[in-house]
């Protein structure tokens, strides 16, 4: 009797024993760091690969070092000329102090996304439509800029903002549509006046060298007059000035 309570004791304390060293190990991948607190006082990052703690007196923190994607939602935002959109924005971040990310802030997954949110209004509110629309990159850099310097006590590096999306009212569309079909037929019409002052141009010359050869104005008019009976008309009406015939009667008057 005796006997078998010793080997059962002996077969619990064995179990208790490989079960602490089970806890002791630790093993971390090498996209995390585990953070040890010792009797509650920061330790320090461990990791990656696998190493002991020591049981009851340490516990480990994991904290996940690859870069976080997260998708801001989208905020309402009065310009600065007093237009109301609605624009939502991409956040890219990563931890590299994970000891700073576990002893600084709470959580600071929902704090970065938190000051992105309200770092996204500020910032969208300061400028003006057109500047949101043509200098996107500009905002993207402040955007970026402004996060990072905010979260960089916490150890979060935030590399990437960008804004995705920019829903404006239908009103505001309707009267942008308008303006670029205004600025189109703009365009239209200064080409085609740039087009009628190079045309200009072009029959001022030719009626300089028509006028310096008279002869040529005759075959003008005769080449004009072969285009015209290529149509298939019955009558051609082909006007004759006075002064093509000028040589023919000076012509006839020598003679005489």
């Amino acid at each position: 009797m005796n006997g078998a309570f010793i080997v059962a004791c002996l077969m619990l304390f064995l179990f208790l024993g490989l079960m602490v060293i089970l806890s002791a190990i630790k093993i971390v991948p090498e996209y995390e760091r585990g953070v040890i607190f010792r009797l509650g006082r920061l330790v320090g990052a461990r990791g990656p690969g696998i190493f002991l703690v020591i049981p009851v007196f340490e516990r480990m923190v994991r904290v996940d070092t690859r870069v976080i994607t997260m998708d801001v939602p989208a905020q309402e935002v009065i310009t600065l000329d007093n237009v109301t959109i609605k624009v939502n924005a991409v956040l890219y971040f990563q931890v590299m102090n994970p000891n700073w990310a576990v002893t600084k802030v709470v959580d600071y997954i929902r704090a970065t996304m938190q000051i992105a949110q309200t770092t996204l209004r500020s910032v969208v509110g300061q400028g003006e439509l057109d500047d949101l629309l043509a200098q996107r990159e500009k905002i993207n850099q402040k955007l970026q800029q402004i996060i990072d310097e905010q979260t960089e006590p916490w150890g979060i590096k935030v590399t990437i903002v960008e804004v995705k999306d920019v829903e404006l009212p239908q009103n505001m569309q309707r009267a942008m549509a308008k303006q670029a079909e205004a600025e189109r037929e703009k365009r239209a019409k200064l080409i085609h006046a740039e087009g009628e002052l190079q045309a200009s141009r072009a029959l001022a010359d030719a009626a300089a060298v028509i006028a310096s050869e008279p002869a040529t104005l005759q075959l003008r008019y005769l080449q004009t007059l072969t285009e015209i009976s290529v149509e298939k008309n019955s009558t051609i009406i082909f006007p004759l000035p006075i002064d093509t015939l000028k040589t023919f009667f000076d012509t006839r008057n020598d003679r005489q």
